[in-house]
């Protein structure tokens, strides 16, 4: 694929990005395009990147960047709030389909983990997309939360987002503390952490406790019934141990159709390597649906319900 460096701004930050043509493409085109957005801790150079080798080779423009704050992104320095990476994707998608080489009524999103739920919500807002994919979310933030703690470890929780929110009114700033404070990882997604994540050099910084806050004010559920008539594509691990299947089955309940539920053989990302085939089974799933959707005019005929 070809890769040009590109930038836009959100908010007034410079966010940096790279969009990703296919080998075949000739000026002058206009190609149905997908923003593929990153997770938690997540960068352009890893998952969105993935992605776009394979939709590239499909013949789709891909747009991949770094929410504001991460990598070489301008922003805050671990400052996390889902409310501004939803802000940067509607952003995003306004500078794509400025660019020459896609066509703006063609554009789909993919949101991988915790960015499962913010391309939900971009979707649900922004008519410009067209189709949506979440991946491997959670989508209700204080049900998930509460889900991965103790009672006695919530109730610590909201003790320490008090008294966060507190210091912010009156100091303007918000405690760092380690970016899986209140994030824990199952043994397997910590152990694909540490092989493949933890070397990037921007991977790990310190977190504000406001991502917290954020998580906890997050629903994604109560608002995915207005992405229809738009297609939605749900993908979740079987035995994913960090984002429970249910918070899929959950979303896909109270989704509108279209609307498809692909269980991925897997966890969390013990598939999400180059050429698994696990991974190729998704992608070849991801293709079908835009293909179906951004390529066709029959607002997704082969969409199976949940």
């Amino acid at each position: 694929m070809q890769e040009r460096p590109i930038h836009f701004y959100s908010d007034g930050y410079k966010l940096e990005g790279t969009l990703y043509l296919p080998d075949d493409y000739q000026e002058g085109e206009k190609r149905p395009a997908i923003i593929p957005n990153s997770g938690y801790q997540g960068f352009n150079e890893f998952y969105p990147r993935l992605f776009a080798r394979y939709l590239t080779a499909a013949g789709y423009v891909c747009l991949g960047f770094d929410y504001r704050g991460f990598a070489q992104s301008e922003g805050i320095p671990g400052r996390v709030v889902l409310d501004e990476q939803v802000e940067d994707i509607i952003n995003a998608v306004t500078y794509l389909r400025a660019q020459p080489q896609v066509d703006p009524e063609r554009i789909g999103l993919i949101g991988w983990g915790m960015g499962a739920a913010n391309v939900i919500r971009v979707a649900a807002q922004d008519q410009r997309v067209k189709a949506v994919a979440a991946l491997n979310g959670f989508y209700h933030g204080e049900r998930w939360l509460k889900s991965v703690h103790s009672y006695v470890e919530w109730r610590k929780i909201l003790h320490m987002v008090d008294e966060d929110r507190l210091k912010r009114v009156l100091t303007g700033q918000s405690l760092l503390a380690d970016p899986f404070i209140h994030y824990p990882l199952d043994p397997d997604t910590d152990d694909y952490v540490q092989k493949e994540l933890a070397p990037l050099s921007a991977f790990g910084q310190k977190t504000t406790i406001q991502f917290t806050e954020s998580i906890i004010r997050m629903n994604a559920e109560k608002v995915v019934q207005d992405i229809a008539p738009r297609p939605l594509f749900i993908a979740h691990g079987r035995d994913n141990a960090l984002h429970p299947v249910e918070e899929a089955l959950s979303l896909c309940e109270k989704a509108r159709e279209p609307k498809r539920l692909y269980l991925i053989d897997g966890k969390h990302n013990d598939f999400m390597y180059q050429d698994h085939p696990v991974f190729l089974d998704l992608v070849d799933a991801l293709k079908a649906f835009f293909d179906d959707c951004l390529r066709e005019h029959d607002n997704c005929k082969n969409i199976l319900t949940c």
